[in-house]
Order: C-alpha cells, then sequence, then structure tokens
C-alpha cells in the first residue's frame, strides 16, 4: 500500500481525499446525527444530482454546479417549510425528485455520448481529482475555523435553540450556515462514496462515537478518527481486490457500528 502510494499520484490524491472527508464528516456528521437532519440530508444530495446533469450539459465541472444546485435546496428547505407549513417529509420528497428527474433530464439533453455517471452515484475515491481535493480542503478549513471560533454557540444551538433565543442570538444565520455547511460536504463526498452512500459516511462515524460518548467535542474527534480509519481501511482493501472503494467503506462502517453496539451491549449491561 506504501508503495502504491509513493508511486501513483492517483493514490496519493485518494489518501488526500480520505483524510479530508474524514474531518469533513467528523465535523458535519455529528451536527447531523445530533440535529437529527439525516433525511433533509438525503434530500439535498439527490436534489444536487440536478446540478450534475446541468454540469455536463453546460460543459463546465459538474462539482461547481452540483454545489449550487445543493445549496440551493438547502437554503429552501426550511424557508418553504416555515413560510407553508408543508410537512418537512414532503418537502424532501419532492426535492429528492426533482433533483434526481432534473439530472436524467440534463444528461439525456447533453449532445454526443451520456456521461458515465457511476462514479457520482457509486462513487470512486481513485479518481479524485485536484479540484476537488481543493474544494474538500478549503471546506475543511472553514469548518474549523467555524467551530472552533464559535463552539460554545454551536453547541447551544444544537442542544437548546430556546435558550439561544433567550441570549438574543440569531438562530437563523446558524440555521443558514449549517445548512450551506452540509450541502458542500455531501456534495464533496459524492465523489469519494457516491451519492448514495454519502448520508451513510456522514452519519455511522458519529452514531459509533456517540454509543460511547456524549461530549460534542469528543463526538466529533472520535468520529473522524472512526472515519479515517475506515475509510483508509477501505481504500486498501479496494486497491488490492479491484472492488468499488465507496460501497467498501460503507459496509465496513456498518460492520463496524454493529461489533460496535454489542461490544457495549455485553460490557455495559
Amino acid at each position: 500500500m506504501i508503495n502504491a502510494i509513493f508511486k501513483y499520484s492517483f493514490m496519493q490524491n485518494a489518501v488526500l481525499a480520505a483524510v479530508m472527508a474524514s474531518v469533513i464528516c467528523g465535523i458535519i456528521g455529528t451536527i447531523i446525527v445530533e440535529k437529527k437532519l439525516v433525511s433533509m440530508s438525503g434530500g439535498i444530495a439527490h436534489s444536487s444530482f440536478g446540478g450534475i446533469g446541468l454540469g455536463y450539459l453546460l460543459n463546465v465541472p459538474p462539482i461547481l454546479t452540483g454545489m449550487l444546485f445543493a445549496i440551493l435546496a438547502s437554503i429552501s428547505l426550511p424557508m418553504i417549510k416555515r413560510k407553508t407549513d408543508t410537512n418537512a417529509d414532503t418537502l424532501i420528497g419532492v426535492f429528492w425528485a426533482t433533483g434526481m428527474a432534473l439530472g436524467i433530464l440534463f444528461i439525456g439533453l447533453t449532445p454526443g455520448y451520456p456521461p458515465d455517471m457511476t462514479s457520482y452515484l457509486f462513487g470512486d475515491i481513485l479518481t479524485v481529482s485536484s479540484l476537488y481535493l481543493v474544494l474538500m480542503g478549503i471546506l475543511g478549513v472553514i469548518l474549523v475555523v467555524l467551530l472552533t471560533s464559535m463552539f460554545k454557540y454551536w453547541r447551544i444551538y444544537l442542544f437548546d435553540e430556546a435558550y439561544m433565543k433567550v441570549l438574543k442570538i440569531n438562530v437563523n444565520w446558524f440555521e443558514k450556515i449549517l445548512y450551506i455547511m452540509i450541502a458542500m460536504s455531501i456534495v464533496l463526498l459524492i465523489k469519494v462514496v457516491g451519492m448514495i452512500l454519502a448520508i451513510a459516511l456522514l452519519t455511522i462515524p458519529p452514531a459509533i462515537a456517540k454509543l460511547y460518548s456524549k461530549n460534542l467535542g469528543r463526538l466529533m474527534i472520535t468520529s473522524t478518527v472512526i472515519s479515517l480509519g475506515i475509510s483508509l481501511l477501505g481504500l486498501t482493501l479496494s486497491y488490492y481486490f479491484n472492488i468499488p472503494s465507496g460501497a467498501t467503506i460503507i459496509l465496513l462502517a456498518a460492520v463496524l457500528y454493529m461489533i460496535s453496539y454489542y461490544i457495549k451491549k455485553i460490557l455495559f449491561k
């Protein structure tokens, strides 16, 4: 594995992507789990497919248009819910289906041979480009700065919004920032594990960490370490056995969750 990393640039990119994806998952994934935003995140992920299709149609990097669609969806979902009092699950279903339908339509309208969407649906960390790495690095830095500089406010937002309002802190501002960060994180994880599996990578490591700790800071650090270990092991197995990297990473995460759950059940009866 080490020789392969130093020999091939695509392996170097894959390892860097795994490290940065782990930081993103450790921070954003913990927040998603604590705020119970898994379903909404799934809607955002599938909404981004419309942007990816538009990118191919306009011949621009699909990651950029996909991120635009995801951000628009993340901002629109809570806004529409507040103004129309529509059930959140209904809105998520609408955005989910609309994004996928637009993506299929745009891909169908793209001139020439239709692009292969397999890597976007199921992920392929071995094909991560330099653009992805730059964007993941920027997002990782932004997340760390936002979290560390206002950690106590984020903790209040996650566990007691009513108290935050008493302190006259703008809750809507934190909500918008959070949803935009979720949207960007999901799109950047698509190339690592795919659109279908991105939510699993965001939620399983924090769920494992939560079995043994309730402290927010410790949860994020533990989730990052777990995500990194799973990603690197999955990458290694996929490289040597020539199997899909995204699916391998998620299956390892699921197995680790089940093992962790039963260990806790046995040790802490």
